[in-house]
């Protein structure tokens, strides 16, 4: 039950602890309630994330919860029109639908697509979606997150299949921020980082933007957007070339270094700096500072959405190894979680189909499948729907996701979605994606229902911990939480005993019950409970027996032998963008200028939240921001409105003319309708290894006639 609030003026306000979703980094949050209503929402001080902090966004909770824009029942569209109906038709029609479909085309004509609110919820979200998907019989589990998972991959084949390694900022004394700007999308880590900028930690930061982290930075480099991975080989190159490197660490605990060293031999600052604009004696200079401060660490380095997407990732884990850097505080760390009960269904893969891109990008299925042995390339069922290629795809629920404003090539994304026989979407509010569904499904909010969650990784605190995320008030309307629907769903279905759960409490019972952890004992803990361990190096000399990297060499993996058997390059590699200077000389006569569009803003979370009024207050509209000498090249003036077009699309937007970005590009950011970035951005696998598309595309401007 909630606890009392010890002030004696609101005797009958209550307290309720829980976690703040809002956004991924899952802050302790005191939530206020009187008479079954929110009144306010409060950091909680004793929480080791936030430690009584709340960004712009989780102190919207509230009227998140309350909007007037909030979807309250569920709703069929008949005649171009939304009619309300009761969940037991809703149910009804989805099982019969998706029998229908089944008998007709087979399961594999059915998917999913989870979205990063659901997603980050493990035992309710993404794996029950995932369970619910091995019982009907179909492979196309997608989720709409185009960066972390290739992260993880590139982790898996390095350090070793689910070993981990996160950065640790808070006691670095060198810390990288490399196209990533958490004082923007992770406040939490933002707070570490300046905690350790007091204690004189160096701080590098990588970006073509001059983000305000970059004005107070020791050194900031602006890389071309695409080419960092040849950067990463740059600096590869001056680290090894000059005898910077961990000799004890390389000769200890890695393999393929002697292959590493002869790769970067083709990748001398001179030459880098051909493909980077970055100056030769630059590159050299951040080398030097990453690898001679120690301990050092580079969080989060977000370069998944290029060409290089995966190998940028692999550089990143091998910049850290050759230097030392790993599973030390102040560098990489090894976090540990306790076990607990996995939520698929492996005794049903051997029935499924492939999904599509499998054989082409094999690291989403098969063994090295993300955490699963089936898992699709997340932008596989655009193409497969209209291609109906290796299979016709006929119909989709997609779960807290807005594909149709986060998801490349926004037309080709709706030509799909229309092309499907049945759509349904569950959302907290109507979104684009909702407006196309045959059906449309109210969703809970964070403080209306209960999950468990544990540390979040993007923070890494220095003690794991699990915490439930308790619900706070009862449900508007007639929203569910989306556990709710997949386990209603399932049964209807006949696949009851696959899910037996009475309640979001016996589930989360089952899920933890290898960790010895209950959903009593979390309630009895409100702020968390610690779990698992972070393993830094002396653990390992401590333990003898524990094979420190879980490789099949045992040790880190420069050189991989993994990906060479798949086929893919065993060490980093550069590859240029398709659409580039370089690549496309030609399109680029057309398109002169290089579009960025991953812009993140403290105000929103991808495509949420821009309905609220006092966040919108504080950033009314997109703005497309573009140097001084760019906008004179096309007599653009700071706050006029212009036409930026890409060889897919043209939106209008408002320019903003300012030298905090490179001459030659322009930077959008992400997740607004008015004004959709991925109108411009193409949706074809880029990276040779994950499939992920390159959304950094070519383009041209011009004032709006």
């Amino acid at each position: 039950m909630p606890k009392q609030s010890s002030n004696p003026s609101s005797a009958a306000e209550q307290v309720v602890k829980t976690v703040c979703q809002i956004c991924h980094c899952e802050c302790g949050m005191n939530v206020y309630v009187k008479e079954g209503r929110i009144t306010k929402v409060e950091g909680m001080p004793e929480h080791p994330v936030n430690r009584g902090f709340l960004c712009v966004k989780g102190r919207q909770a509230k009227d998140y919860v309350y909007s007037k824009d909030r979807l309250k029942y569920p709703m069929r569209r008949e005649n171009g029109k939304w009619k309300r109906i009761s969940w037991d038709d809703a149910l009804d029609t989805i099982a019969n639908k998706l029998t229908e479909i089944k008998q007709e085309y087979g399961a594999a004509s059915f998917a999913s697509c989870v979205g990063e609110n659901i997603e980050v919820r493990v035992p309710t979200g993404s794996w029950l979606v995932s369970r619910f998907m091995d019982a009907y019989g179909s492979p196309n589990d997608f989720v709409t997150t185009l960066c972390y998972r290739g992260h993880v991959q590139a982790q898996n084949l390095t350090f070793g299949l689910g070993s981990l390694h996160f950065a640790n900022p808070e006691n670095a004394k060198c810390i990288v921020l490399w196209g990533h700007d958490p004082y923007k999308s992770v406040p939490p880590m933002a707070r570490r980082i300046t905690a350790a900028r007091k204690k004189r930690a160096k701080l590098i930061v990588i970006d073509p933007r001059r983000i305000p982290s970059a004005k107070e930075a020791d050194i900031h480099i602006q890389p071309r957007p695409g080419s960092d991975g040849a950067l990463i080989l740059g600096m590869l190159n001056t680290i090894i070339s000059e005898g910077l490197y961990d000799r004890e660490f390389v000769e200890k605990w890695t393999v393929g270094f002697d292959k590493l060293a002869e790769r970067v031999k083709s990748y001398p600052p001179e030459e880098v700096e051909k493909i980077t604009w970055v100056p030769a004696e630059r590159i050299r200079e951040t080398a030097r500072m990453f690898a001679t401060t120690k301990p050092a660490c580079i969080p989060l380095a977000t370069l998944d959405r290029v060409a290089s997407a995966f190998q940028n990732a692999r550089g990143i884990c091998i910049l850290h190894a050759i230097t030392g850097n790993v599973d030390v505080p102040g560098g990489t760390r090894h976090i540990a979680l306790p076990p607990i009960t996995y939520m698929r269904l492996p005794e049903k893969w051997g029935d499924l189909a492939k999904p599509p891109l499998a054989d082409e990008y094999p690291l989403f299925s098969g063994e090295m499948g993300v955490f699963a042995a089936i898992a699709a390339t997340p932008v596989a069922w655009i193409e497969a729907i209209l291609s109906e290629k290796p299979y016709p795809i006929k119909a989709m629920i997609i779960d807290s996701a807005n594909p149709m404003v986060t998801f490349p090539n926004t037309n080709k994304v709706k030509r799909a979605l229309e092309k499907l026989d049945f759509l349904v979407v569950m959302e907290v509010f109507m979104t684009p994606t909702a407006e196309l569904a045959d059906i449309v499904l109210p969703g809970a909010t964070f403080l209306e229902r209960t999950d468990e969650l544990h540390n979040d990784y993007v923070v890494t605190m220095d003690t794991p911990y699990a915490m439930l995320g308790q619900q706070a008030v009862k449900e508007v309307g007639e929203c569910w939480p989306d556990w709710k629907l997949w386990v209603e769903l399932a049964r209807r279905l006949g696949y009851g005993e696959y899910f037996p759960w009475q309640s979001v409490e016996e589930l989360l019972d089952y899920y933890l019950e290898p960790s010895g952890m209950t959903v009593k004992q979390l309630k009895e803990n409100p702020s968390g409970l610690p779990c698992g361990t972070i393993k830094y190096a002396e653990y390992y000399e401590e333990h003898p027996e524990e094979q420190r990297f879980p490789t099949p060499s045992g040790k880190v993996e420069l050189h991989c032998e993994t990906l060479e058997k798949m086929g893919c390059d065993p060490l980093p590699s550069y590859a240029e963008p398709a659409e580039s200077p370089v690549s496309d000389p030609e399109l680029a006569r057309g398109y002169p200028l290089i579009l960025m569009t991953g812009t993140r803003l403290m105000e929103y979370k991808n495509s949420r939240h821009r309905n609220l009024p006092r966040l919108r207050r504080r950033m009314p509209e997109a703005l497309a921001e573009i140097h001084p000498q760019s906008a004179a090249k096309s007599g653009i003036s700071d706050g006029e409105m212009v036409v930026l077009e890409t060889k897919r699309g043209a939106i209008e937007i408002k320019a903003r003319v300012t030298d905090d970005i490179m001459p030659g590009l322009v930077s959008i950011p992400f997740g607004w309708a008015q004004g959709n970035a991925n109108v411009l951005t193409d949706d074809a696998p880029a990276c040779r290894e994950t499939g992920y598309p390159s959304l950094k595309p070519l383009c041209r401007v011009r004032r709006k006639t």
